[in-house]
């Protein structure tokens, strides 16, 4: 508990076996009040390893993708009475030990959303980034910055902390179960006009941590592109879009 504040750490894993125990080992579980893993449909060990550490588990029979398993885990830590959720990937890309930073920033009433940002600090590319990668996030977020005015300074990173009441009111359900539902749930926390902050995270590329191919990153890229698209249009008055229903 942070301040008073329920904080759950939630875990979307897809075949974390081998990296489970390491991220989880480095949690604060002191502020942490309660860790939960949502499977995938992972062929490995992942649920095996995770029900040996003691995390509550859930299961999905068959996979659903990356956008849906988030929903799963949003929808599961209200139910648990979270207060502050924070996203941490079981993969050990990023580092465990910021869970109690970026839950002091949301317990601190200054944010909403708080997201671990491999670019502020300059340090992807020395923590592994492929080159490629980094060019396309740099692009990326040039184009959505200019497009929803906003000044982040990356849209793609998998670590974010969130207040109960942001899960709560964003209509998550509309968004997509693939990789863009990040960014659809950026956008439309821009919408609500929830307060974004951001921390310098180190983040690391090996073998055993998570990635896309090619192929799938250009179709994240063109999701990613639509949502800003929307989020402009919206902007400009046209509301008939399920991602924005409700929005002030």
């Amino acid at each position: 508990m942070l301040n008073g504040q329920r904080v759950i750490v939630v875990m979307p894993a897809y075949n974390a076996a081998l990296t489970l125990a390491n991220t989880f080992n480095e949690i604060a579980h002191d502020v942490v009040d309660e860790v939960l893993l949502v499977d995938d449909a992972s062929a490995d060990a992942t649920v095996r390893v995770a029900q040996g550490l003691g995390i509550r588990c859930v299961v999905h029979p068959e996979n659903r993708g990356y956008g849906a398993n988030q929903k799963t885990c949003y929808a599961q830590a209200l139910e648990l009475k979270a207060d502050i959720v924070v996203m941490l990937h079981p993969d050990y890309q990023y580092p465990p030990s910021l869970v109690t930073a970026m839950a002091a920033m949301v317990s601190s009433g200054q944010y909403d959303v708080v997201l671990g940002s491999r670019i502020l600090g300059g340090r992807a590319l020395r923590g592994g980034m492929p080159l490629y990668k980094y060019v396309s996030n740099r692009m990326l977020t040039l184009v959505e910055n200019w497009l929803t005015g906003a000044k982040l300074s990356e849209y793609h990173t998998g670590y974010r902390a969130f207040r109960r009441e942001v899960l709560e009111r964003l209509p998550l359900s509309a968004n997509s179960d693939d990789f863009v539902f990040d960014n659809q749930m950026l956008v439309q926390a821009l919408a609500w006009g929830y307060r974004i902050g951001e921390i310098s995270c180190a983040a690391s590329y090996f073998p055993e941590a998570s990635s896309i191919n090619f192929r799938r990153s250009v179709t994240y890229g063109l999701g990613v592109l639509s949502a800003a698209v929307r989020y402009r249009l919206f902007r400009w008055g046209w509301r008939d879009q399920a991602i924005f229903h409700g929005a002030p």
